[in-house]
Protein backbone atom coordinates (compact mmCIF):
# COMPACT_ATOMS: atom_id res chain seq x y z
CA UNK A 1 0.00 0.00 0.00
CA UNK A 2 1.48 3.65 -1.10
CA UNK A 3 1.11 5.03 2.46
CA UNK A 4 2.30 8.43 0.66
CA UNK A 5 -1.21 8.62 -1.64
CA UNK A 6 -2.77 11.29 -1.17
CA UNK A 7 -6.46 10.83 0.84
CA UNK A 8 -9.72 12.08 -0.17
CA UNK A 9 -13.33 12.67 1.38
CA UNK A 10 -15.40 9.88 -0.96
CA UNK A 11 -19.09 10.63 -0.72
CA UNK A 12 -20.85 7.67 -2.20
CA UNK A 13 -24.42 7.56 -2.48
CA UNK A 14 -26.36 4.50 -3.20
CA UNK A 15 -30.09 3.42 -2.44
CA UNK A 16 -28.16 -0.33 -2.47
CA UNK A 17 -26.95 -1.50 1.08
CA UNK A 18 -24.49 -3.78 -0.28
CA UNK A 19 -22.67 -1.28 -2.18
CA UNK A 20 -22.71 1.27 -0.05
CA UNK A 21 -20.74 -0.59 2.09
CA UNK A 22 -18.77 -2.83 -0.02
CA UNK A 23 -17.68 0.94 -1.36
CA UNK A 24 -16.83 2.45 2.41
CA UNK A 25 -14.38 -0.99 2.84
CA UNK A 26 -12.72 -0.34 -0.71
CA UNK A 27 -12.26 3.46 0.07
CA UNK A 28 -11.26 3.09 3.60
CA UNK A 29 -8.58 0.39 3.17
CA UNK A 30 -8.06 2.39 0.42
CA UNK A 31 -7.29 5.57 3.47
CA UNK A 32 -10.13 7.81 2.40
CA UNK A 33 -12.55 8.97 4.73
CA UNK A 34 -15.88 7.97 3.77
CA UNK A 35 -19.50 9.64 3.87
CA UNK A 36 -22.51 7.35 2.80
CA UNK A 37 -25.88 8.82 1.41
CA UNK A 38 -28.75 6.46 0.47
CA UNK A 39 -30.23 8.25 -1.88
CA UNK A 40 -30.24 11.96 -3.65
CA UNK A 41 -32.15 14.03 -1.34
CA UNK A 42 -29.59 12.35 1.62
CA UNK A 43 -26.39 13.40 -0.42
CA UNK A 44 -27.75 16.87 -0.66
CA UNK A 45 -28.14 17.18 3.00
CA UNK A 46 -24.76 16.24 3.70
CA UNK A 47 -22.68 17.19 0.69
CA UNK A 48 -22.27 20.83 2.12
CA UNK A 49 -21.83 19.61 5.54
CA UNK A 50 -18.76 17.01 4.13
CA UNK A 51 -17.69 18.90 1.50
CA UNK A 52 -16.60 15.70 -0.95
CA UNK A 53 -13.23 15.85 -3.07
CA UNK A 54 -15.52 12.93 -4.71
CA UNK A 55 -18.81 12.05 -5.54
CA UNK A 56 -19.56 8.41 -6.22
CA UNK A 57 -23.62 8.56 -7.33
CA UNK A 58 -25.67 5.52 -8.68
CA UNK A 59 -28.25 6.29 -11.33
CA UNK A 60 -31.21 4.17 -10.51
CA UNK A 61 -32.07 5.85 -7.39
CA UNK A 62 -35.76 6.42 -5.70
CA UNK A 63 -37.25 10.02 -5.45
CA UNK A 64 -33.82 11.75 -7.18
CA UNK A 65 -32.09 9.53 -9.58
CA UNK A 66 -28.46 9.79 -10.25
CA UNK A 67 -28.68 12.35 -13.39
CA UNK A 68 -30.59 14.72 -11.53
CA UNK A 69 -28.30 14.57 -7.71
CA UNK A 70 -25.68 14.76 -10.17
CA UNK A 71 -26.97 18.05 -12.15
CA UNK A 72 -27.88 19.50 -8.69
CA UNK A 73 -24.69 19.53 -7.13
CA UNK A 74 -22.91 20.62 -10.48
CA UNK A 75 -25.22 23.89 -10.09
CA UNK A 76 -24.25 24.49 -6.75
CA UNK A 77 -20.86 27.09 -7.52
CA UNK A 78 -19.05 25.34 -4.16
CA UNK A 79 -19.49 22.25 -5.55
CA UNK A 80 -19.43 22.19 -9.60
CA UNK A 81 -16.02 21.23 -9.55
CA UNK A 82 -16.24 18.52 -7.37
CA UNK A 83 -15.65 14.85 -9.89
CA UNK A 84 -19.20 13.36 -9.56
CA UNK A 85 -19.02 9.46 -10.85
CA UNK A 86 -21.99 7.53 -11.85
CA UNK A 87 -22.62 3.98 -11.04
CA UNK A 88 -24.54 2.05 -13.06
CA UNK A 89 -25.35 -1.86 -13.20
CA UNK A 90 -25.57 -1.56 -16.88
CA UNK A 91 -22.60 -0.64 -18.37
CA UNK A 92 -24.47 1.35 -21.55
CA UNK A 93 -23.17 3.97 -23.87
CA UNK A 94 -26.54 5.83 -23.73
CA UNK A 95 -26.02 6.42 -19.76
CA UNK A 96 -22.44 7.07 -20.29
CA UNK A 97 -23.42 9.77 -22.64
CA UNK A 98 -26.63 11.10 -20.11
CA UNK A 99 -23.49 11.40 -17.02
CA UNK A 100 -21.79 13.43 -18.94
CA UNK A 101 -24.40 15.71 -20.05
CA UNK A 102 -25.37 16.63 -16.30
CA UNK A 103 -21.59 16.93 -15.75
CA UNK A 104 -20.38 13.08 -14.57
CA UNK A 105 -16.31 12.84 -15.17
CA UNK A 106 -16.41 8.87 -15.30
CA UNK A 107 -18.33 6.25 -15.17
CA UNK A 108 -18.13 2.60 -13.53
CA UNK A 109 -19.94 -0.63 -13.94
CA UNK A 110 -21.27 -2.23 -10.74
CA UNK A 111 -20.56 -4.37 -9.59
CA UNK A 112 -16.73 -2.62 -9.33
CA UNK A 113 -13.64 -4.11 -7.87
CA UNK A 114 -11.40 -2.24 -4.75
CA UNK A 115 -8.81 -1.50 -7.66
CA UNK A 116 -11.55 0.37 -9.93
CA UNK A 117 -12.88 2.18 -7.00
CA UNK A 118 -9.48 3.19 -6.03
CA UNK A 119 -8.00 3.96 -9.22
CA UNK A 120 -11.01 6.39 -10.21
CA UNK A 121 -10.66 8.07 -6.75
CA UNK A 122 -7.09 8.39 -7.52
CA UNK A 123 -7.16 9.61 -11.23
CA UNK A 124 -9.59 11.91 -9.84
CA UNK A 125 -7.98 13.35 -7.14
CA UNK A 126 -4.78 14.16 -8.98
CA UNK A 127 -6.57 16.06 -12.28
CA UNK A 128 -8.51 17.85 -9.23
CA UNK A 129 -5.73 18.89 -7.30
CA UNK A 130 -4.07 19.46 -11.02
CA UNK A 131 -6.88 22.11 -11.93
CA UNK A 132 -6.21 23.85 -8.35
Amino acid sequence: MNTNAPTYKVLVIDDSNTIRRSAEIFLKQGGHEVLLADDGFDALAKVNDFQPHIVFCDILMPRLDGYQTCAIIKRNARFSGVPVVMLSSKDGVFDKARGRMVGAQDYLTKPFTKDQLLQSVQQLGAAMQGAH
